[in-house]
């Protein structure tokens, strides 16, 4: 298998001034090819120290990566390092500095002598080109090693890692080497309970299939990775094991999140829906309206923190309030009942709860919430108990809340876990 190894410099790097997102971005990349990143070593602005690191690395490595120090001034130390390197002379690259002469030029730019320190590379090297920015990149082999040269700057990493970098390292790779991931993404199951559902339901999962894991709130991203052309009847298998598996936990296969996936069916359907809001605060509403295309859906939320303003703007009867609280399953209908009137939407969700910290009571604690959803013939109710911070307490309702319109959407009649496992405790 291909040894790639990581070189980071940079003396910001070191200090923490910057987070370090290259590394990460490149790992994941190279996984996707089916190439484990073996080592990553981060050196600051220090000459010695870099040839050392290159020293050290070229000699266990089939493919060294560079990153940083390719900028215009004194602390861009990487060619230098590597002329000491390899024992190859700085000299101007022709190519180079076309490519920075052509960069300035663009940005109306006068050409000085720190831009042509740019162009000042290793000789016999090959260049890497930079669609971006102003650094060419460079490669060069030593100790039987290729090594690739790349500027510090994200956004031009990624440039060049998908035009030029990832095809060189495509032909080094084996012809049996072909990695495939599938994914899908669930909601309402924890990671280790979506791990036991699998131990227990396939015991005889096979050996050649990667499954991994990826928590990302409020969805929970399943990979399925084969690594060889011959496995990819079998990962299509097992792929829809898991699917059957997760049944109406699976929001989607595509990558889309939870608001997405919901636009998408509601305007499959030519349907609208409606929000009314208490403890969410417009949370459930932003989520929707962050999806483009959803204003074919939805036409108004409602955001009705106060009693008051739930009477004045959703119609809840006084008496209710007075008599329930806010946090309660008659107020939630009639919440969800007020916003299907007043907007004329298809389907409604509502909510009512205590964000916290502060507010709770024994019967109703922290974390509370009552949901109602639903069309104007049918109302479904649920009390759910996330115990958390203020912040995912109201980001989890709110994915709930959409969670569960899309299940009513769907006719759906299966209860989802979350609504089971997250019940208050029973009062002693």
């Amino acid at each position: 298998m291909l040894n790639v190894q990581l070189l980071l410099t940079g003396n910001e790097l070191m200090s923490g001034d910057i987070v370090d997102t290259n590394s990460v971005f490149l790992a994941q990349q190279l996984k996707s090819m089916g190439v484990e990143l073996t080592r990553k070593t981060t050196v600051g602005d220090n000459l010695p120290l870099l040839v050392e690191q290159m020293k050290t690395l070229s000699q266990s490595a089939d493919v060294v990566i560079i990153n940083g120090g390719l900028g215009p001034t004194v602390d861009d130390m990487t060619a230098q390092a590597l002329s000491e390197m390899s024992g190859r002379t700085l000299t101007i690259h022709p190519i180079a500095l076309e490519q920075v002469k052509a960069w300035c030029v663009k940005r109306n730019y006068r050409l000085t002598g720190p831009n042509m320190k740019q162009a000042l590379l290793p000789m016999e090297c090959d260049i890497v080109d930079n669609p971006i920015g102003s650094a060419p990149g460079f490669s060069l082999r030593h100790n039987d090693c290729l090594i690739i040269c790349t500027p510090g700057v994200p956004r031009e990493l990624k440039a060049m890692f998908n035009e030029q970098i990832e095809p060189i390292l495509k032909q080094m790779l084996p012809d049996s080497v072909h990695v495939v991931t599938d994914k899908m993404q669930v909601f309402g199951i924890g990671e280790s309970g979506l791990q036991k559902m699998i131990n227990e339901s396939f015991p005889d999962w096979p050996e050649s299939l990667e499954l991994g894991f990826r928590a990302s709130m409020p969805l929970l991203e399943v990979k399925l990775t084969s690594r060889e052309k011959s496995q990819n009847t079998l990962r299509q298998i097992w792929f829809n094991k898991l699917k059957t598996l997760f049944g109406s936990h699976l929001i989607n296969t595509d990558g889309a999140n939870i608001q997405q996936t919901l636009v998408q069916l509601l305007q499959l359907k030519q349907l609208r829906m409606t929000t009314a809001e208490s403890c969410t605060g417009g949370l459930i509403a932003a989520k929707v309206t962050s999806v483009a295309g959803s204003s074919q859906v939805f036409e108004a939320g409602y955001v009705t923190y106060s009693n008051q303003m739930k009477q004045a703007m959703l119609d809840v009867d006084a008496e209710l309030l007075a008599q329930h609280g806010a946090v309660s399953e008659p107020v939630v209908i009639a919440m969800a009942k007020g916003a299907l009137a007043k907007s004329n939407a298809d389907y409604a969700v509502a909510v009512s709860g205590i964000a916290g910290p502060d507010g709770g009571s024994d019967e109703k604690p922290v974390g509370t919430v009552w949901l109602a959803w639903g069309n104007k013939d049918a109302l479904q109710t649920t009390q759910l108990y996330f115990p958390a911070g203020r912040a995912y307490f109201q980001a989890y309702v709110a994915n709930a809340a959409l969670d569960l319109i899309r299940r009513d959407v769907l006719d759906i009649d299966e209860t989802p876990r979350y609504v089971t496992e997250r019940q208050l405790p029973k009062q002693k």
